[in-house]
């Protein structure tokens, strides 16, 4: 299986008589909103089914995940979360981030994983076999513990999970499979919750990744919400209530701002009507309407479509291109459809954007073409990406300095040597960071590493081999020698809000226990 794990929806693909094809669901659905609903008996519904739920149970309905997945509770897109999401984000150990839902806390890849598992049940549906391999897709940009955590996800849910892809390559992988190309282009792709620049040299079948930037961030989501802001300036001035003070009018409120969204993408206005937006003391139903054009939408966002080009800037930048040197711009994700968002690629770009491929459906198919490469050796398909973000080492103070730069194509490893700095030194701690700061405070912290068990002798002498390693995944290894002895030096990882074994195997228990409602 092809996994498009998205923020908003997603998507399953497998490789059936010799091309991929996304897999539909029991009613014919070929994206599923990655929604999660925890009904009162324990059970759960997910998909499509429970989108629906979020007006009708907004505390027990949780959506968006990604947008939390690896983060750390104190961390600014957290707080924007919690002012926007119906449902509790609480802290967990480690400052991770939980849902609080019913009686029970989910760790956010618990919740992923249900939607994982609900593709995997759609897939077996499909093709009445089990089906445990899966390549799931991550935006470029996620560090090392939002890739870590997606994998978590996976193995919570049962999975196999042979390689964690960032979703750019996945949609140049679909776009290129087969059509002996050679062309340079750019993956644009906005989600639901993230967007992701990749530019890609395609060389018949071999993929290279020049450059990757993004904001994980940044989507869909922050579309509607500007709608949603706006409506809810024109109902405290009309009708003198605020839409934030009730969960199930915002949840309303929320639901028509994605629908005028998406249809602006054909229309140059739209009604808006609520009939009835709340309840008033007398329990009779209040109605809204208004009506907004796209003109208006278009200035509602345009700081958002600014957003994505200074992103495109720092790809091009880092691939040392210009717009001329491209050959082809591929759309990917929902957002894409948008006229405020194709007319302004085509102007940043200088070419008309390709719109052949479905944005919604070319991330799994390119995961589904991915996972044959990877199970059958005959397949030529030949892959190499990049690292999105620079690879740190806490030093003196405050200060970081570079292990391995960003865009560096992985798999790749770096050794440096470090020296004791007392007699008898038994252990040595480093700090890992990533990002593009010298200040540690200004990067993310991926975790502290301690190499135990050194030989007794004076400062200087004992010489300690790290090696940092980035693994075809985008996932960070470390590992440490003592260069005189060649003993690997026992280390403890102390990760900075992941889950441990024993934490994956447990949620993977209670995961297993979870029943699938029947779709009310």
């Amino acid at each position: 299986m092809g996994i498009d794990l998205g923020t908003s929806n997603s998507c399953v693909a497998i490789w059936e008589d010799g091309r991929p094809v996304v897999v539909p669901n029991e009613w014919g659905e070929m994206t599923h909103a990655s929604c999660v609903s925890f009904l009162e008996d324990g059970s759960v519904i997910v998909g499509n089914s429970a989108k629906q739920r979020i007006v009708l149970d907004p505390q027990h309905t949780v959506y968006s995940a990604k947008r939390l997945i690896g983060r750390f509770y104190f961390s600014e897109e957290v707080k924007k979360a919690q002012a926007i999401c119906s449902y509790p984000i609480v802290e967990g150990p480690n400052n991770s981030v939980r849902v609080a839902i019913r009686d029970a806390v989910f760790t956010v890849p618990e919740v992923s994983a249900m939607v994982l598992k609900e593709m995997r049940a759609i897939v077996e549906q499909h093709t009445q076999q089990t089906v445990t391999k899966a390549v799931i897709t991550v935006p470029a940009f996620f560090n090392d513990s939002q890739r870590q955590e997606t994998k978590n996800a996976g193995r919570i849910a049962g999975l196999e999970v042979l390689r964690i892809l960032n979703e750019p390559t996945a949609a140049a992988l679909a776009y290129g499979f087969g059509q002996n190309l050679d062309q340079r282009v750019v993956i644009y792709d906005l989600g639901g919750g993230t967007f992701d620049v990749s530019i890609l040299q395609i060389g018949q079948d071999i993929f290279e990744v020049l450059a990757t930037a993004g904001d994980t961030y940044l989507g869909g989501d922050d579309f509607d919400d500007r709608i949603v802001q706006w409506i809810g300036t024109q109902v405290e001035q009309r009708l003198n209530y605020d839409i934030k003070s009730d969960l199930v009018s915002l949840q309303k409120v929320r639901d028509v701002s994605e629908r005028a969204k998406i249809d602006l993408v054909e229309s140059d206005r739209v009604t808006i009507h609520l009939p009835d937006l709340y309840f008033d003391a007398n329990g009779s139903p209040v109605a809204f309407s208004t009506e907004i054009t796209r003109p208006q939408f278009n200035q509602m966002v345009m700081d958002l479509v600014q957003r994505t080009f200074k992103v495109c800037d720092e790809a091009m930048q880092s691939a040392r291109l210009t717009a001329v040197d491209i050959d082809g711009v591929i759309l990917v994700g929902g957002p894409t459809r948008l006229p405020i968002i194709r007319n302004s690629v085509r102007h940043y770009f200088q070419r008309e954007p390709n719109v052949e491929v479905d944005p919604d459906q070319v991330v799994a198919l390119g995961a589904a073409i991915q996972a044959e490469a990877l199970l059958d050796s005959a397949t030529s398909t030949f892959l190499l990406d990049v690292t999105p973000q620079s690879l740190r080492l806490g030093t003196v103070g405050d200060y970081t300095e570079v292990i391995i730069e960003k865009n560096t194509a992985i798999p790749i490893d770096r050794t440096r040597t470090f020296v004791t700095a007392a007699d008898n030194q038994e252990r040595v701690k480093i700090k890992i960071y990533q990002g593009e700061s010298r200040n540690a405070s200004e990067c993310e912290p991926l975790g502290e590493f301690e190499f135990s068990g050194l030989r007794q002798a004076r400062r200087g002498e004992v010489k300690i081999e790290v090696t940092f390693e980035i693994d075809t995944d985008g996932i960070v290894n470390v590992y440490a020698r003592d260069t005189e002895t060649g003993q690997q030096a026992s280390t403890t990882i102390t990760l900075t809000g992941g889950m441990d074994e024993a934490a994956i195997a447990e949620a993977a228990a209670r995961n297993a226990e979870t029943k699938r409602a029947d779709h009310a």
